[in-house]
């Protein structure tokens, strides 16, 4: 009679210390914290409202100063109007543009090969390093009266479009590139053998991975147009109700005196940014959670 060999019967994993250490770590990450945990979340607290928090409040203060009266005042006044206007639908627009294009060269410099690309992917960083008001000289040069290559769009509406495009540029570029650099291919090979087009790889893989970086760096890039300054100066001509953004017209009330109007023209740029910043996260939670 042959004996039939069973397979013995799986042991219950036994609570060791690495079972007692896992529940430890999840009660340190889910419940109260540790002394440690406690100090460094004091000191960074502490830090950012040294830096941010109580700053701003003291701005938004500022602009209470001279009561609702004064702050209504000010954000009437025609030239602080048409500079918040400028400002704010120009930083949009270079905003959308830089979505687009941040994209596409970080896409490039990704996923393709060619001669130059190193220096590109060094080139792209210039925006970052140099000074705003030397940005505006290069800007000029190229762009302004002496131009070499015959375009002239100093003190127009195109050369404050000019600028913020340029100083905004590589926000998107390098929050999206880690992400493609991290993407696997391999997903998108997969969606391909199961019947999906480019179209809909792009839309139901690619984009849902690409969705937070790019929300992300739109809202960097919003957050500078609104508030660039030095690359402004040269090019634009900073001329009232016409190239003025607000950032010139915040300068124009410190040296008048008001202090109160200055505050105001600040706080509206921070409500403005706020906004968006919300505006931008509640998108990309929303295409993530249908991807």
């Amino acid at each position: 009679m042959t004996a039939v060999a069973t397979p013995a019967l799986a042991s219950p994993e036994p609570a060791g210390p690495s079972r007692r250490s896992g529940r430890r770590r999840g009660a340190s990450t889910s419940g109260q914290l540790t002394g440690v945990s406690t100090l460094g979340l004091g000191v960074a607290v502490l830090w950012f409202s040294l830096l941010v928090l109580i700053p701003l409040a003291a701005v938004v203060a500022s602009s209470a100063a001279g009561g609702l009266d004064g702050f209504w005042q000010v954000l009437t006044n025609d030239a602080t109007a048409a500079a918040l206007r400028l400002t704010v639908g120009t930083a949009l627009l270079t905003t959308a543009l830089n979505i687009v294009m941040g994209t596409v060269i970080a896409w490039v410099l990704v996923r393709d090969r060619f001669w130059g690309r190193s220096v590109l992917n060094v080139v792209i960083d210039l925006p970052f390093a140099l000074p705003t008001v030397v940005a505006g000289l290069v800007l000029l040069s190229l762009y302004g009266p002496q131009s070499p290559i015959g375009v002239n769009v100093a003190n127009t509406r195109i050369a404050v479009f000019l600028a913020l495009a340029f100083v905004t540029l590589p926000f998107v570029v390098r929050t999206v590139q880690p992400v493609l650099e991290e993407l696997e291919a391999d997903v998108e090979e997969a969606a391909a053998s199961l019947g999906a087009g480019r179209l809909t790889t792009a839309r139901r893989v690619i984009l849902p991975s690409l969705v937070p970086a790019i929300t992300a760096g739109a809202a960097l890039a919003f957050a500078r147009a609104i508030s660039e300054y030095g690359s402004l100066v040269l090019l634009s001509g900073s001329l009232p109700f016409q190239t003025q953004v607000a950032s010139v017209r915040t300068l124009a009330y410190l040296e008048g005196g008001n202090r109160a109007g200055a505050a105001t023209v600040a706080t509206v740029l921070l409500a403005v940014a706020l906004f968006v910043i919300v505006l931008l996260d509640i998108i990309q939670r929303r295409v993530a959670r249908r991807g």
